[in-house]
This record gives C-alpha cells, sequence and structure tokens, in this order.
C-alpha cells in the first residue's frame, strides 16, 4: 500500500507556532486545531515541533513530511461518528539533542507568534544542572529561557516579537509554573535586566486541555488504511469531543482565530469554574465508581455505561450530589455532565478500569472529596453515593504480597494490582492484617484509622458528622453481601 506522502501533500506556511512536544495528544489536539483555522479562518501557519526527549517520534515526523491523519470516533446525541482528517499544519520536527543550531535557528523567526507544549506532568520542573551553554538543557523550562533568550538577543529586546506560551501539560496554573521557572533561570545564568523585562513582554497563558486521546490504533490500522487508501504511521485516533479553556489577560482571538472556526475553545479571565468542572464531574466520576465497578466484575468504563446497576449509581452521583455541591450555573453543569456520560459511553474508546484505579487515594482527594464535603457545607447532609464510593475505596484497596508501591488484590478469584504510594500501600497491608472481634468491629476500626489520616486528605474526615460510621456501614456490608448488593441498597 502508498505511504501518505503519495497521497497527501504539505501545505508550505509561515511557521508562526512552535511546539514542545510530538506525541499523540498534541498532534491530535492542537496541530488538529491549527488545521482547521488555516482552513477555515485563515490563520496561514504552520507548527514547527521540538522533540523534547532525545529518543522520540521527529524521525517519523519528517519522513512523512510532517502529514500524518486523525480519526475521531464517538457518541453525539446518540449517533455513532467517525471522521478521517489529513493534518497538513506540521513542517517539520526538530530534535535539539542532534541539530542544536536548528532548533536556535527558529528563535530567530520573525513570523513566529505562539508556543505550545505537552511535556507531561514532570516537564514542567526545574533542574539544578541545567546551564545556557548546554546543548541542549535537560529541561523543558531550561530550553524554553535559552531559546527565549536567543529570540531576545537576535531581535534586540523588541517586545513586538515576545511569544504567547499555551502550555497543555496536566497541571494546574501551568503558564504561571513554567513563567517562574524561566525567570528563575534568567536570574540563576545571570541574564540580565533587560532580558527579565522582555520577558514580562511575553505572556505566559494558563490552559485546561479537554479531549481523550487513545493514539496509535494499532488493532485497527489495518482496515483503517484501505479506507483512507494509504499507510499512515502516524495515524492518530482520538474522541470527538474537545474542549481548551485558556485563561490570559489579553484576548488572542483575532490572533489566532479558534473560535472564528468554530472550535470549542474559551478565552478567559479565569479559568477556575472550568477546571472545577471538569475535575469534579468527568474526572470526579471515573474515581467515584471505578473501584466499586471493578469489584463487580466490570473492566471498562463503556461497560459501566451498559450496566443499568451502574448507570445508576453514576447518574445518581454525579446529578444529586456532585452538581449539587459545585456552585455556578446548574444548566450548564447539567449540560456538561450530559456530555461526560455520551463520552464514557463511546464505543471506540476502551478506557480499561484498573489504569484509572492507579494513585486513587490522591485522586479521592482531588476529584471527590471537594464534592463529598462540600455537599455536606451546602445541605448538612451526608452524600450516599460519595459516601459509599470511599468505602468501595477502601474495600478495593484489600490486598497482601505487598510489593514496593504495589498490592495484590483478588476479585472473584483472580488477582488484581493495586497501586499507589509506598507508605499509602503499606499502611492499607498492615491494616487489614490486624484482626478485630467482628466483622463491623473491623469495618468501623478500619474507617476511623483511614478517615483520620489527615497526610493523605489535609484534614481530619472523621470530624464531619456521621461520616465516619456510614464508611464503616457500608464497608461491612460490602464484605457481608457483596459489592452488587451494596449497591442495589442504596440506589
Amino acid at each position: 500500500m502508498e505511504q501518505i506522502t503519495k497521497k497527501e501533500k504539505p501545505v508550505p506556511r509561515p511557521e508562526r507556532v512552535i511546539q514542545f512536544g510530538e506525541g499523540n495528544f498534541l498532534r491530535a489536539f492542537v496541530d488538529w486545531q491549527i488545521d482547521i483555522i488555516n482552513e477555515k479562518a485563515g490563520f496561514n501557519g504552520n507548527v514547527v515541533i521540538i522533540q523534547p526527549l532525545e529518543q522520540g517520534m521527529g524521525d517519523v515526523i519528517n519522513a512523512q513530511r510532517g502529514l500524518y491523519t486523525t480519526v475521531l470516533r464517538g457518541v453525539q446525541r446518540g449517533k455513532t461518528l467517525e471522521e478521517f482528517r489529513p493534518i497538513r499544519a506540521v513542517s517539520r520536527c526538530v530534535n535539539p539533542y542532534s541539530r542544536f543550531d536548528e532548533y536556535m535557528k527558529c528563535a530567530e523567526n520573525p513570523d513566529l507568534r505562539f508556543a505550545v507544549s505537552n511535556t507531561t506532568e514532570a516537564g514542567i520542573a526545574y533542574n539544578a544542572g541545567d546551564r545556557l551553554s548546554d546543548r541542549p538543557q535537560r529541561s523543558f523550562p531550561g530550553k524554553v529561557t535559552a531559546f527565549l533568550y536567543r529570540r531576545f538577543e537576535f531581535f534586540r529586546g523588541d517586545p513586538a516579537k515576545a511569544l504567547v506560551f499555551i502550555p497543555c501539560e496536566l497541571i494546574d496554573k501551568n503558564g504561571d509554573k513554567l513563567k517562574e521557572l524561566v525567570g528563575r533561570y534568567a536570574k540563576e545564568w545571570d541574564l540580565g535586566g533587560d532580558f527579565i523585562a522582555w520577558l514580562g513582554a511575553c505572556d505566559f497563558c494558563n490552559s485546561l486541555v479537554d479531549r481523550i486521546v487513545p493514539g496509535y490504533p494499532k488493532e485497527e490500522a489495518p482496515s483503517i488504511y484501505e479506507k483512507l487508501g494509504y499507510e499512515d504511521k502516524l495515524l492518530t485516533a482520538a474522541e470527538i469531543f474537545h474542549l481548551w479553556v485558556i485563561e490570559t489577560k489579553k484576548d488572542y482571538s483575532a490572533e489566532i482565530p479558534f473560535v472564528k472556526a468554530g472550535l470549542n475553545v474559551i478565552w478567559t479571565g479565569d479559568m477556575s469554574f472550568y477546571r472545577t468542572r471538569k475535575v469534579r464531574i468527568l474526572n470526579g466520576a471515573h474515581t467515584s465508581i471505578v473501584p466499586a465497578a471493578y469489584l463487580c466484575g466490570l473492566d471498562t468504563v463503556e461497560q459501566c455505561t451498559q450496566d443499568p446497576l451502574m448507570t445508576k449509581l453514576l447518574e445518581k452521583g454525579i446529578f444529586e450530589e456532585i452538581i449539587p455541591s459545585m456552585d455556578g450555573n446548574r444548566e450548564e453543569l447539567v449540560k456538561y455532565a450530559h456530555e461526560v456520560l455520551e463520552r464514557f459511553a463511546n464505543p471506540y474508546i476502551k478506557h480499561l478500569l484498573l489504569s484509572i484505579t492507579l494513585n486513587s487515594v490522591s485522586k479521592f482527594k482531588t476529584r471527590v472529596l471537594p464534592s463529598l464535603t462540600g455537599y455536606i457545607s451546602k445541605t448538612g447532609k451526608l452524600p450516599p453515593v460519595l459516601t459509599f464510593s470511599l468505602a468501595a475505596l477502601i474495600a478495593f484497596y484489600n490486598g497482601g504480597n505487598l510489593r514496593g508501591r504495589e498490592l495484590t488484590g483478588s476479585r472473584e478469584g483472580v488477582p488484581y494490582p493495586i497501586q499507589d504510594d509506598e507508605e499509602i500501600v503499606k499502611y492499607f497491608a498492615a491494616l487489614y492484617r490486624e484482626e478485630a472481634d467482628s466483622m463491623e468491629a473491623r469495618a468501623k476500626k478500619i474507617s476511623h484509622a483511614l478517615l483520620s489520616c489527615t497526610g493523605w486528605w489535609d484534614e481530619d474526615l472523621t470530624r464531619y458528622a456521621g461520616l465516619e460510621d456510614a464508611v464503616a456501614a457500608h464497608l461491612a456490608a460490602v464484605w457481608a453481601g457483596g459489592i452488587k448488593k451494596a449497591i442495589e441498597g442504596l440506589v
């Protein structure tokens, strides 16, 4: 079969966007949107990609001349949709480890205006060993500082050549943190007051991204190639839904016309509502039901949406507890929640429950606990589903055979991994080894010990009236009659 380069041709345009990261997410999210604004809104700009690690996809991207195909699939208004799009918005990929001078040359491009990144949650971090003379620096913020200093020098401090950064890393205040580290390097490397002042002309926006991107669809690739009529080693699958919330004091929507092209991009001066909405509805719904769903014998998120019992639990938790615990426009929250449920039901995305259970204690703290305590604060009552979800989490962490940061649990005689911080799994293992006079006494003992772990929750959860007893009662019910019977009694 012919390669993509025989069927599609790149489109030469000014490189107006520099992108740190060449992975599936950026190609199916940012570059996909750049391609659309080129077509629909006259942006007339391509992306030059910088490979953040020494080993990466740069050679494959360049071999395909920046061309690749996105495969968007999902459910919208009850209908299953599939969309193929050749992406022609990437001009090249530069590996700064082998082509450092070419990387620095990008800083001298007068057309360059925007910078995006996704270097993983660990990417926006400080490395004490980085120096300006490195070729390149090890850390992403170090690379950015050296790049900006070259641009500052080349254009003699012209503020019109400052860049707008829109990081996509999944950490809170990602733009603020990148700006902080660039400023730190500028001072440590003694780059001068004029450069530090010029950095003030650069805008480091905070952003929130939302799209599930499974990546290369290995099992389905041959059949997709047949549909396309060509082979594409960079084929990237994603869901149809997308949302990009960008927090900035200045509106760049005219310069980079996402909104004009009809894309789901929101420019705002405060993204806290959108972040809270995503964390507590989408992520919170996942985290609250997954331990119970897995113990019920389910394996994927899609299966949860097909199971009547789990559907009732999920919808009751979202609409009767999570949303009522939140501030903001209820109609907008409900609309978003229905979109989330359609995304959960996407038959093209195999989202494994076990992968979601990784580090569940910290996930519960950030994603579910604010809804639980918020509900109590607003109503003076305990939220039944969210309270049960804490008991289900405790039941899920019942395991032995401790090895490092992993315990081994058992579901109907089949072992499963319980993975979390080493301190956390050690504590669970020790608690479950302790004996008690009865099942109820054991449930109370374990619930009290875990809810009073202030180092985990940043507060003592036993201070909420009735919460400790309710969790213990749910835990005892799970042990006595099984997880399904306990859920039936709840919904």
